[in-house]
């Protein structure tokens, strides 16, 4: 399933549904990897912690927001983060500490212990404070800024 090149960096940006946020991320990342041409350096995808939106598209108001700001993005399926996820990745970016800690209930109570015990730990916030979710207050353009700022510092 996932491809094996040791020098790409691989992301994984999480949320609770994978319909607003963590897809807005993934798409925003993608868009800013392509106008750097280092599209094959990285791997990016996007999950959620939850299983209630599982195979759902992207949420309408997201797709307006990302239109509007002239990313693009294709039809995606909401999916739950597994084992093999953790494994694969090398950075794990979570919208808020909501999603971290319910990271631990989807791959096991000793998943954040044994993760902030690693050299270099995977699992991080992708900003100092959480990136609100739009499902809630309605503000998808807050929602992108947020994004596009951790994805920023992210590429650099």
């Amino acid at each position: 399933m996932y491809s094996d090149l040791s020098d790409m960096k691989k992301v994984l940006f999480v949320c609770h549904g994978n319909i607003c946020r963590s897809v807005m991320a993934e798409m925003v990342m993608r868009h800013l990897v392509a106008e750097n041409g280092q599209e094959s350096q990285w791997e990016i995808d996007s999950c959620a912690t939850s299983r209630e939106e599982l195979g759902n598209d992207i949420y309408p108001p997201a797709k307006r927001c990302l239109s509007a700001h002239s990313i693009p993005f294709t039809r995606h399926a909401a999916r739950q983060i597994t084992k093999e996820d953790y494994e694969h990745f090398d950075m794990i970016l979570c919208m808020e500490d909501y999603n971290i800690r319910n990271l631990a209930h989807v791959l096991g109570p000793d998943i954040l212990t044994r993760d902030a015990s690693l050299p270099n730990p995977k699992i991080h916030p992708l900003l100092p404070h959480d990136v609100a979710d739009p499902w809630y207050t309605g503000d998808f353009e807050a929602t992108y800024e947020d994004v596009l700022e951790g994805c920023k510092r992210l590429l650099k």
